[in-house]
């Protein structure tokens, strides 16, 4: 009987194929990031075949490290970053343009048009989510306004779109001879077009959006045999069985299945998100509300989303824009050389303000500077611009839901850097837990497919698995982490009302 359960995290920038055995443990994986296209200004995107040929090769890495074959795998679960945008020939499989991710901008003069007299919060009592850039569905729009033949073949049935779940389960299920046209709850709830209470595609928006029907892929649950890997795969003959979007991956591998618990992952982006479950509820303070999960025919889970836009990716720009630092566990180390930010910081607003504040006219500021700043302080303000942007979030989540949180569990690369959790756990006044395995977004899509073949019984199967590692807790005198505060939101005023009509 297969002993394992692989899991395919096609992230942001990179692909990753990680295998998980019955107590949740990595017993091996494979790993390759693909190009970061920047066109412009606030334009992101990715190659779709890339990604596809990156998916393939680190499937296959991570079965010749384990000296494994697809006869030991259980089941393949999917995970992703939700709102990047693919759209493709149906009969030849080609993408017709590259994927639009998720932190892409171009799309504000289409979320504008859309909003119109109403506002952005015109679909949110559907959809549970304003009009903004970040989501898929102003991205397809722009795809048939924009790419020469595109609405043409759209109307005429001829193109898909799927975030790139889909695109990876499409393919890996036959692509044109056959594929899965599919994606989960999770992801379909993060589009603009699923109706929260259904589940399902509501015509009258997508009517709004003048994107067709055909295009959008069957919405299924989060742990289902949606088919099974195609004769060429390494995997071939094996069901794939769980889906579930990066950030409600990472909460199912963090075992909060129920209402109240919840997690914050630190990745390109950090997104904290609150299980409410069963129960629909609407923020009132910037915060998304999501499908959680749902598992086969039962209720759907729902839950609230704080959205940070830039947090690990800022890393990447200290080094790759900028050239600070030659790797990023070097900010650690820099930041460790100074006793405190020397009144810099740093305000990554580069795709815009996301929760709480949702603001796309914002754009990156860097403030405080003197001739006494120096990389060092950059480095410090990098770091801590994640912990301040994580408790705006905390604090709109505990206004949302009346009730503080009394630790926050944290998983994703960046828990890795010791300053940076305790200067979490200082700034937000409670303690921050890391658990023994920390990829629990890949560990959540293993779950769901697990789940759905037989190899895990049920949640408590999961719950038993989770093991804390280590604990921080908040060491900073109140009034100075009141001072700390008082400063960044200073910081965060100055990043706002900066894009207008003759600056994008």
């Amino acid at each position: 009987m297969p002993d394992h359960v692989i899991a395919i995290d096609q992230g942001t920038t990179s692909s990753r194929a990680i295998i998980f055995d019955r107590s949740g443990r990595i017993v091996s994986s494979g790993q390759k990031e693909h190009k970061q296209i920047l066109p412009q200004a606030g334009w992101v995107e990715h190659d779709p075949a890339e990604i596809w040929r990156n998916v393939q090769e680190v499937i296959g890495l991570a079965l010749s490290r384990a000296h494994l074959t697809r006869h030991d795998i259980a089941g393949v679960g999917i995970t992703n970053q939700r709102e990047t945008a693919v759209v493709w020939d149906r009969t030849t499989g080609k993408p017709v343009y590259n994927a639009i991710v998720w932190q892409d901008t171009r799309t504000q003069d289409i979320v504008e048009r859309l909003a119109g007299e109403d506002g952005v919060d015109r679909f949110k009592p559907i959809v549970g989510l304003p009009l903004a850039t970040y989501f898929s569905g102003t991205k397809i729009v722009w795809i048939l306004e924009n790419v020469e033949g595109a609405r043409a073949k759209a109307e005429a049935g001829d193109l898909l779109f799927g975030t790139t779940d889909t695109w990876v389960l499409w393919n890996l299920t036959g692509g044109v001879d056959g594929g899965v046209h599919a994606t989960d709850v999770t992801n379909a709830s993060r589009t603009l077009f699923m109706d929260l209470e259904t589940l399902d595609w509501r015509d009258d928006i997508l009517a709004e959006f003048g994107v067709p029907r055909s295009m959008l892929p069957d919405i299924r649950s989060s742990s289902e045999v949606y088919g099974t890997a195609e004769t060429h795969s390494l995997l071939r003959e094996t069901p794939i069985s769980g889906i579930l979007g990066d950030q409600q991956a990472a909460t199912f591998g963090q075992a909060a299945f129920a209402a109240g618990e919840s997690k914050n992952t630190y990745g390109t982006g950090c997104f904290l998100i609150v299980n409410t479950g069963e129960e629909i509820v609407h923020s009132a303070n910037g915060l998304l509300t999501t499908v959680g999960y749902k598992l086969g025919d039962a209720p759907a889970h729902y839950a609230l989303e704080g959205s940070i836009a830039v947090t690990g990716s800022l890393i990447q720009w200290l080094r790759d824009q900028l050239g600070i630092i030659k790797s990023a566990a070097e900010v650690e180390t820099l930041a460790a050389q100074v006793e405190d930010n020397g009144g810099v910081h740093i305000v990554p607003a580069f795709s815009g303000l996301f929760a709480p504040y949702w603001r796309p006219d914002a754009r990156g500021a860097i403030v405080g500077l003197t001739r006494f700043s120096n990389r060092n302080h950059f480095a410090r303000a990098a770091l801590e611009s994640v912990a301040f942007q994580t408790r705006d979030v905390l604090d709109a989540v505990n206004s949302d839901t009346g009730a503080a949180l009394n630790e926050l569990k944290v998983d994703g690369g960046m828990v890795a850097n010791d300053a940076l959790m305790q200067f979490q756990a200082d700034i937000l006044g409670v303690p921050v837990v890391r658990p023994v395995i920390a990829e629990t977004t890949a560990l959540g899509a293993a779950y769901a497919a697990g789940l759905a073949v037989g190899f895990w019984s049920g949640l408590d199967d999961l719950t038993a698995n989770w093991r804390e590692d280590h604990r921080w807790t908040p060491t900073m005198d109140v009034a100075e982490r009141e001072r700390k505060l008082r400063l960044w939101h200073k910081a965060v005023e100055k990043s706002m009302d900066w894009v207008d009509d003759d600056v994008r």
